[in-house]
């Protein structure tokens, strides 16, 4: 795949994925570090989120776990749980991801992590989580 093809590739993934919250990072990084914007279209989004192996579900569950397991990516974590319920997650799953969290990388990150997806859960109107 040539530089153009992940470029674009990455674009079209990171529009279905992450929505405009994804395209604001993005144009954030314009005017300070517009390399890196590429960077994360052409390989992220260009590359893995490419794959086969898993689908945009469960690559957010993974994302939202990972970003949870840091317990200090709150900004990373607010797009990537907007980006699982845009690719289908539940609140609840959302949820039982981060609690799952709590085992293997402890309360605070849990909590963190909590309190970020409540966010995003308000922002979308989403609050109170049903049990599905």
């Amino acid at each position: 795949m040539t530089t153009r093809d992940r470029y674009a590739d990455g674009l079209a993934r990171l529009a279905e994925v992450d929505g405009e919250q994804g395209q604001r990072v993005i144009d954030a990084l314009q005017d300070v570090a517009p390399d890196l914007a590429r960077y994360i279209i052409e390989f992220p989004f260009g590359d893995i989120y490419q794959r086969s192996g898993l689908d945009l579900r469960q690559r957010q569950i993974a994302t939202i776990a990972g970003l949870t397991a840091l317990g200090h990516a709150q900004p990373q974590l607010k797009v990537h749980i907007g980006a699982g319920l845009n690719v289908g997650l539940t609140p609840n799953e959302i949820v039982e991801t981060i609690m799952q969290m709590a085992v293997y990388a402890g309360f605070p990150a849990a909590l963190n992590a909590i309190f970020t997806a409540k966010e995003v859960f308000s922002e979308r109107g989403l609050l109170p989580v049903e049990e599905d």
